[in-house]
């Protein structure tokens, strides 16, 4: 196996020789091997990319239930799991070799030198055969225990995070954008595991994580922005020394959070439950974004980034015990209008629907051939 020591040098125009580089860590800091693994395949961060994914499932799975089921028997618990297992293993398989490619520009960085790859613990040449080997076994997990579809998108998401997002971040600042990408990918595999299709619900999920990433990472890498000069990526704070650009793009996304998650309701798969806490959690998000627009400092941008992480998870919990299921949804409303049918255009679809709701039973709802356990 290659040792640590014949990284290639990263091209000298990105970035710092590698005289600017920290010292590395003394051999007896150095932690368990298991605990390399766990850094390696980026543990941690893939966690809320098996949280995301969870969130697609349940989702997707009220929004095909029929009116006998509940909250629990709706969704098919073991498919769900073998979903997040097979999610998680691309995923970690895919953070192997982002680090196996970045390691000599981790090394320069105060944030990354830690990392396992720089410190010895393990070579490039076994961190990118165990991240084909985990790439691999996630999506063959996929296939049988989900559907082709979501392991197709996990493949193709673990190529886009390998063969250009990692390439793009020493080259360009348009990374942020391809990685968001990446990231808004794993509602939309969950979705796709549970009903085995594509639908408006499960893009408008997979762009809500989008939009949240990147006033998220903005913050991060203006707080970090003479780090990762020190490593030689290509981040928007580098090329925009005042921030203007950079906490003015932060807040233009935090904005567009709102109507995103309004849209969620507006395809009934939420109820207003979820429309007020989305509304305050986005109210309290603008606040802090609009703070660091106007101050760019350090602090605010640290705000930001806290506020992100209290975001996320509340957001996705709310929409999980709220989701609905969008024919349900309709049917409710039209036969609530039932009682005064005076105001409803016969030739209108409600009209019709509500005709329709009063002549003939509403048989269940029936699930796709890729529901069957």
């Amino acid at each position: 196996m290659a040792s640590p020591t014949d990284l290639p040098t990263p091209p000298a125009t990105p970035g710092p020789s590698a005289a600017s580089a920290p010292p590395r860590p003394a051999p007896a800091a150095r932690p368990s091997l298991w605990s390399a693994h766990l850094e390696l395949g980026k543990a941690r961060l893939n966690a809320l990319v098996v949280f995301t994914t969870a969130l697609g499932f349940i989702a997707g799975s009220r929004s095909i239930q029929s009116p006998s089921d509940d909250f629990f028997s709706g969704v098919l618990w073991t498919r769900l799991l073998w979903t997040c297992l097979g999610t998680f293993l691309a995923a970690a398989g895919a953070s192997a070799f982002n680090q196996a490619l970045e390691a000599r520009r981790d090394a320069l960085m105060l944030r990354t030198r830690h990392r396992p790859l720089c410190t010895g613990r393990l070579t490039r040449t076994y961190a990118a055969a165990l991240g084909l080997i985990l790439c691999i076994s996630g999506i063959a997990l996929l296939v049988p225990l989900a559907n082709a579809l979501t392991a197709a998108l996990a493949a193709g998401n673990v190529l886009l995070y390998v063969l250009l997002y990692t390439p793009l971040k020493p080259v360009s600042t348009i990374n942020t954008l391809v990685g968001a990408v990446v990231g808004g990918v794993p509602p939309v595999l969950g979705w796709t595991a549970a009903t085995g299709q594509l639908a408006p619900g499960a893009l408008v999920l997979g762009t809500i994580l989008f939009v949240w990433q990147i006033p998220h990472f903005l913050a991060r890498c203006w707080m970090a922005r003479e780090d990762y000069a020190r490593g030689g990526f290509k981040m928007l704070p580098l090329v925009d020394a005042t921030g203007r650009l950079t906490s003015r793009l932060a807040l233009l996304y935090a904005i567009l959070l709102m109507p995103l998650c309004l849209l969620v309701h507006f395809l009934r798969h939420a109820g207003m439950p979820f429309v007020v806490i989305s509304f305050l959690l986005t109210l309290a998000l603008l606040g802090v974004a609009l703070r660091f627009a106007f101050t760019r400092a350090h602090p605010d941008a640290r705000r930001l980034f806290l506020a992100g992480i209290i975001y996320l998870p509340i957001l996705c919990l709310t929409l999980m015990l709220d989701a609905r299921t969008p024919e349900l949804e309709r049917l409710r409303a039209v036969q609530t209008l039932a009682d005064d049918p005076a105001f409803i255009d016969p030739g209108s679809e409600e009209g019709r629907l509500l005709n329709a709701s009063l002549t003939t039973p509403v048989p269940p709802q029936s699930r796709p051939a890729t529901q069957q356990p």
